[in-house]
């Protein structure tokens, strides 16, 4: 019975150990800030890319998406108006997605270029691509 008991608290150990490095892991922005167009898809199945051209000003694009970021608690990574990455927390587990847009201005509006990613699991449950219409395809309407 102490067997059972001491293995039960060493595992609790250890999940709790994996949910503070989650939480407290460091984001370097060098490995999760970059072209979107550029980054190759990851491995795994958890993210999502969105490419549209807006008929509106790049400041109003970014105004407004930036604003969307800041509402669900996005905090900045890097970058500026033309190419920003934000990082996104889940809502329970608090694991960390890496949201990149790079907004470029052109005769009839704005490109904008977007991947959301994971960096931890394999699944998202559609998450980042949900991240992303909330994030931009509110604006093509």
């Amino acid at each position: 019975m102490k067997t059972v008991a001491l293995l039960l608290g060493l595992a609790l150990l250890c999940a709790l150990g994996v949910a503070l490095y989650i939480r407290l892991a460091p984001s370097d922005p060098a490995r999760w800030h970059g072209d979107p167009a550029a980054i190759p898809d990851p491995h795994t199945p958890n993210f999502a890319r969105l490419s549209l051209t807006l008929p509106l000003p790049r400041d109003t694009v970014f105004e407004r998406i930036a604003a969307q970021a800041a509402r669900e608690g996005a905090v900045e990574l890097a970058g500026d108006q033309g190419l920003m990455t934000w990082v996104a927390r889940s809502r329970v587990m608090k694991f960390p997605d890496y949201v990149t847009i790079r907004l470029t201005g052109t005769a009839d509006g704005t490109q904008v270029s977007a991947l959301s990613r994971a960096r931890f699991g394999r699944g998202d449950m559609g998450v980042n691509a949900a991240r992303l219409q909330r994030w931009i395809g509110v604006l093509a309407h």
